[in-house]
């Protein structure tokens, strides 16, 4: 059996002014983060043309990003722990502000892809110590459940704003100001922050560098293989290779975690069963979910033809139905428990991936993607509100970091393997709807379809659009059978939490 010590009202108090502007000030900085996975789809078929990205490259626009966020969130957390939480919090987001600058100022696509590998790494540190500030700021009960209903929204709904904030400023001022957009308000957080976040000293251990080599090189090359295996097949030796790679490197990871006193990653913080499936929970959502912006974005615009204002507009009742349902969990799971919420999250979640799932070219948005859009809107508010809970309720204050980089790696992680992994699915059965047509429509498939300014034979466009749809379906679907499971997951694994005693009180030998 093991013994957590849960923060007390003392720790959690100490050194910290002013709680509503530190949370209005943490929740801006992990919307800014959060946001910038999304607010560059709808901007994805401007920079296109004007970099002149292929479409098999135009993926790692967003992966590149991504898949530094997921693959360093543990080490970035661990800083926190170590260095002070504030301290990290200003270093991250001014690493993020700074290549957002790049980003924006990028020529060509090696620059802008380096550029959001840098954003990437500021996302990974500032993001965990975000939430382990909120952790650290307030005490378990209500206070923390309200604060972290409003961080779930910023989380939540994050994706859909970025579409809109994309949209509106990639047809109003063009595609770079959706990267200068992040630096006057990085700027405003690095100031804000000494004068309302407490101190937040970190203690002393040493960084596990060697588990973060570790778990970042086996994240990319997992990622790599599945994304590679789109551009060429499951069976290329290169696909092959960086797959089994991956898998093998992130065993040799958990080895070395289960013998380091200072581990990157305490596995001790998975002896709680509903902490534990939480993690896997988000995992699952971030898999399932979060590649959805990415392959709406491509629907709205290039087969429905949206300007990319009308494409952004079209999320604004995603963002609003997330924010309002986050408040209403909020305040519901102190009354119900986190699992009968996540019941209802991951059933809802799923059901509109299923809506997905049935678009066809003539679909409308209003009957055809604004439904899925409401069902998973306020699915992923139910998850996210006990999800935050869950991962740092109960644990001391020299875990908050680690645990929070935890639940935030299962986001990133699984957005970034759901990417690679659906979007390959998604362009291989569009290539088999192509294939046995034998006509130029074949030799244009690429990792989303032409824009509406490349001029194509007449009749092929409509073949093409009709493949790609059905590509954006079969993963939609795919997605919906992982957010099944992670019902399954829920309803059989997660254990049943008095919502008196809190998350803390479902542990387990």
């Amino acid at each position: 059996m093991t013994t957590e010590h849960p923060t007390t009202d003392q720790e959690v108090a100490h050194g910290h002014r002013h709680l509503g502007i530190a949370l209005a000030l943490i929740s801006a900085a992990q919307l800014m983060v959060v946001l910038d996975a999304s607010i560059v789809n709808v901007a994805l078929p401007s920079i296109q043309t004007s970099l002149h990205i292929s479409f098999s490259n135009l993926v790692w626009v967003i992966n590149g990003y991504t898949l530094a966020f997921g693959g360093l969130l543990l080490l970035g957390g661990r800083t926190g722990d170590v260095f002070g939480r504030r301290r990290m919090f200003m270093v991250g987001i001014g690493i993020f502000a700074f290549a957002s600058f790049l980003c924006g100022l990028a020529q060509n696509e090696a620059m802008l892809i380096a550029s959001r590998v840098l954003q990437g790494v500021g996302g990974a540190i500032a993001a965990p110590t975000a939430l382990a500030l909120i952790a650290s700021t307030f005490a378990e009960g209500k206070d923390r459940n309200r604060a972290m209903g409003v961080y779930a929204a910023m989380s939540g709904a994050g994706g859909a704003i970025g579409v809109l904030a994309g949209g509106i400023l990639t047809d109003l001022l063009g595609w770079r100001w959706v990267f200068f957009v992040n630096v006057p308000v990085g700027l405003a957080v690095i100031v804000g922050a000494p004068l309302v976040l407490g101190d937040g000293r970190g203690r002393r251990m040493r960084l596990d560098l060697p588990g973060a080599l570790l778990a970042s090189t086996g994240m990319t090359l997992l990622v790599f293989g599945l994304i590679h295996a789109g551009s060429t097949s499951w069976s290329n030796q290169w696909t092959l290779s960086s797959l089994i790679a991956g898998v093998g490197i992130l065993a040799a990871f958990i080895v070395v975690e289960s013998q380091r006193r200072d581990a990157l990653l305490p596995l001790s913080i998975f002896r709680n069963r509903a902490r534990s499936t939480s993690y896997v929970v988000m995992l699952a959502i971030g898999t399932a979910i979060f590649s959805m912006f990415y392959f709406l974005t491509l629907l709205l615009q290039d087969v429905f033809g949206f300007s990319p204002l009308k494409a952004g507009f079209a999320f604004l009742p995603f963002a609003v139905i997330l924010s309002v349902t986050a408040g209403v969990a909020s305040k519901l799971v102190g009354r119900l428990g986190p699992k009968p919420l996540l019941m209802i999250g991951t059933l809802l979640g799923a059901s509109g991936l299923g809506v997905f799932s049935m678009v066809t070219p003539t679909s409308s948005w209003l009957t055809g993607i604004l439904p899925g859009m409401a069902l998973v809107a306020m699915g992923m508010a139910m998850c996210f509100v006990p999800l935050t809970l869950s991962a740092v309720a109960g644990v001391g204050p020299e875990t908050q970091g680690i645990a929070s980089a935890v639940l935030n790696s299962g986001q990133q992680v699984g957005g970034s393997l759901g990417l690679a992994l659906l979007g390959t699915l998604a362009l291989q059965a569009t290539r088999d709807r192509l294939k046995p047509l034998g006509n130029a429509a074949a030799k244009v498939a690429g990792a989303a379809p032409p824009p509406k300014s490349v001029p194509l034979p007449s009749g092929v466009r409509t073949v093409i659009e009709g493949a790609y749809v059905h590509g954006y379906t079969t993963a939609f679907g795919i997605g919906s059978l992982i957010m099944v499971g992670a019902f399954v997951l829920v309803a059989f694994v997660m254990p049943r939490i008095d919502p008196m005693n809190g998350p803390q009180s479902a542990t387990t030998p």
